[in-house]
């Protein structure tokens, strides 16, 4: 009998060992609980933070509209600015510490929807009313199947949860699904910058390529600091163990690097397409690396996967329907428009044209061929510059005969 008990019982330790040694479990309440509290402060950080980046722009509007000599630093709307967006970049960061890596970082299409609101409403873009459904209807559904994807994005997300101790983070750092991870990513980073540096390969990308892959280094290591920090308010102290200070170090180098290249991006392309196709590369790149250093589909079921990955398509298309109806900036006119500089005007009072319209040809402050035009304003010809040769072979110093034909 005893030894007919002993399978028995060995079976009933065996999921307390396991246990003992994973993460400590979590009621699905409580998980989802934590779910939406990091998804709520992810939202509110990135409507925030759009809202004080329209509101420094909408500064620096109306600088540019008034004869306020101030400069932008010096106004208190763009002082507010600032301070909503350290709000909600603080938002985002503590949303890590609650909710898994995959579930945060869509959530980012927030503040695309929130732009492209505010750009129509607070900045009072102009549009004419028969121009409204051709150029914002995409836009309006955009905003809808973005506000669709982040409803099944936070319902079917991953509900892995544990705590971001330094024993955690440490095991997780030295696996070998993310070692052979951080390999390929290390390769593709480096044949990426390659061409970019070398062969002089400055595709759209190719450089948000190389912004992804920093971005999901940044990711990974914001979740662990975050979280540490969290573990750390709630009594275990985790800030005086070293794999803090590395992954700290890790995430503020990344984030530098990252705006460095987004920054050069921003110098060769649009920002809506640097916004549709970053998001889309970055949030996969993310979701990619949370799944390989954080496990966070580990466990979950079929459905939820399937539902979770049709969320983030569908978010991505709204992404891309909002940035793919921006209005595109108007081109440099090549030339000085100079019946708007001040006393020209009496000069034309008979309705001469003074500057030609941009056609086909580009020109610079030309003045237009019109036989009606008095003497003094038709084009001088280049001076003729001629030698006589003296009767021994020897030069005379040249003289100018400057010609003002009006024929010629």
């Amino acid at each position: 009998m005893e030894g007919g008990n002993s399978p028995s019982l060995q079976l009933q330790q065996l999921p307390l060992a396991t246990a003992a040694v994973s993460v400590q479990p979590h009621t699905d309440s409580f998980s989802y609980k934590e779910n939406l509290i990091g998804a709520l402060l992810a939202i509110f950080g990135h409507l925030v933070s759009s809202i004080a980046l329209n509101l420094q722009k909408y500064s620096h509007i109306r600088l540019a509209g008034s004869k306020d000599p101030r400069a932008y630093f010096r106004t208190k709307t763009w002082w507010s600015g600032l301070l909503l967006l350290l709000l909600g970049e603080l938002g985002v960061f503590s949303s890590y510490a609650f909710a898994p890596l995959s579930l945060i970082v869509p959530l980012s299409a927030v503040s695309i929807v929130a732009s492209a609101i505010i750009g129509i409403i607070f900045i009072k873009e102009k549009w004419k009313p028969k121009e409204f459904l051709r150029r914002y209807v995409l836009s309006f559904v955009g905003c809808g199947l973005a506000v669709v994807g982040t409803y099944l994005l936070v319902t079917f997300g991953p509900n892995s949860h544990e705590k971001m101790t330094a024993e955690n983070i440490t095991r997780h750092l030295v696996s070998w699904p993310f070692l052979l991870y951080m390999l390929v990513e290390i390769i593709a980073f480096c044949l990426l910058l390659y061409f970019y540096k070398e062969r002089n390969a400055n595709y759209i990308v190719i450089i948000l390529l190389l912004v992804a892959l920093l971005g999901s280094m940044t990711v990974v290591t914001v979740k662990a600091v975050a979280g540490m920090v969290l573990v750390s308010i709630q009594g275990t102290l985790q800030l005086d163990s070293p794999i803090f200070y590395i992954m700290l170090v890790c995430m503020v180098a990344t984030a530098i690097y990252q705006a460095t290249f987004l920054a050069q991006a921003s110098q060769l392309y649009d920002s809506a397409q640097i916004s549709s196709i970053g998001y889309i590369l970055s949030t996969t790149a993310a979701i990619s690396a949370g799944a390989t250093f954080y496990l966070d589909f580990m466990g979950e079921d079929v459905l939820h996967i399937c539902m979770f990955a049709l969320g983030c398509l569908i978010a991505f298309l709204g992404v891309f329907l909002i940035t793919r109806n921006r209005k595109k900036p108007v081109p440099f006119e090549p030339y000085i428009s100079m019946d708007a500089m001040p006393g020209m005007q009496n000069m034309h009072d008979k309705g001469i044209a003074v500057q030609p319209d941009l056609k086909a040809s580009f020109s610079y402050g030309a003045l237009e061929n019109n036989d009606s035009m008095p003497e003094i304003y038709s084009p001088a010809t280049l001076p003729i510059v001629q030698e006589q040769h003296g009767p021994r072979g020897g030069s005379a110093p040249p003289y100018r005969v400057l010609e003002h034909s009006k024929k010629e």
